[in-house]
Order: C-alpha cells, then sequence, then structure tokens
C-alpha cells in the first residue's frame, strides 16, 4: 500500500457508472417487478451501499475511507435496454474513494446480472468506469466529454430506494469535516 501518513486530510469525491445489458423484455418484467428473485433495482443499491463500506476489504492494496456519503442509484434507461448504475461517494481523510465508487457500481451492476441471469442468460454487464473525482492532489478530474448534468440524477429520479427532491441529495456535496488537533 502506498504510504499517505503525509497527506494532507481533506474532502474526496467520486462518481462512477455501471451498466448490465439485457433484452428489453427482461428490462419490462424489471420495471413491472416481475423478477422471480425479487425488486431488482432496491436490491442492486442495496448491494452497492454494502460493497461501498468494504472495497478495502474486496481490493488488497485500498486504503480504508471512513465514507460520509454514499448514494447508489440504479435506474431502467429503455433506449439503451439497459439498468443504468450511478454511484457517489464521499470521504474526508488523506486517501480518495475513487475505488469505494467503482466497487460499488460494479457490485450494483453485478447484483443486477445474478437477478435476472435465469429468464436472461445473454444479459452482461459493460462500461464500468469513473465519471468524475475530486479532491487529493490532482485536485479534481472529470471524464472528457462528460457534461455536468449527465453528472447528477434528475429531480424525481429513483436513488436508493428514494425519490430525490431535496437540494442537498441533488448536488451531493457533504460539508467538509474540521478536524481538531
Amino acid at each position: 500500500m502506498a504510504d499517505i501518513s503525509e497527506g494532507p486530510v481533506m474532502p474526496h469525491r467520486a462518481v462512477a457508472e455501471a451498466e448490465v445489458a439485457m433484452a428489453q423484455e427482461t428490462l419490462s418484467a424489471i420495471v413491472d417487478g416481475a423478477i422471480p428473485k425479487g425488486d431488482v433495482l432496491s436490491v442492486a443499491e442495496l448491494a452497492g451501499v454494502m460493497a461501498g463500506k468494504r472495497a478495502a476489504d474486496l481490493i488488497p492494496l485500498v486504503h480504508p475511507a471512513g465514507l460520509t456519503a454514499l448514494v447508489v442509484n440504479a435506474s431502467p434507461d429503455r433506449a439503451r435496454s439497459a439498468i443504468r448504475i450511478r454511484s457517489e461517494t464521499a470521504a474526508v481523510g488523506q486517501a480518495g474513494v475513487e475505488m469505494e465508487a467503482l466497487t460499488v457500481a460494479a457490485v450494483a451492476a453485478l447484483t443486477v446480472y445474478d437477478m435476472v441471469r435465469d429468464i436472461d442468460p445473454g444479459a452482461f454487464v459493460r462500461s464500468l468506469r469513473l465519471v468524475s473525482s475530486s479532491g487529493g492532489e490532482s485536485d479534481e478530474w472529470r471524464r472528457p466529454n462528460e457534461p455536468i448534468e449527465a453528472m447528477r440524477p434528475p429531480k424525481g429520479v429513483r436513488v436508493a430506494g428514494r425519490i430525490v427532491h431535496t437540494p442537498r441529495a441533488q448536488n451531493f456535496r457533504p460539508a467538509p469535516r474540521k478536524r481538531t488537533p
């Protein structure tokens, strides 16, 4: 593991995405709540939350991050015949939270796949990627050609089993905590 003991304590944020492609009939069954294993979107979101808190246990060289915020959204995209997974993580510390965001998106996508594979063996996970990160030495990074509007779920979108209406959920910018010596 890299030595981060001399690094400054500062806020870090990261956004990641993944997609699970499937047949239109499977996507319709998910939306209609007709998948035998249950509510695919809620289970995937919950699996993502659980995974995000355990990223350092799953990936050998990842530093444990005391996450201060974690949001995961699994939503149907009929145009792409897919479930789109979007994760946002935040922490105040010496290490970034990119691997946590990617772990959230990956495990949520794998959960969707697991829940539909019996009825759609052709479903597959695609496009796991970091969308943006901020904090640390690199300050801010955004995937080129990624408009900022695409980085936030629109108002009224289902996020982690609830409908987002609040400005705080829309902006997802947790206030940095002050450290006392």
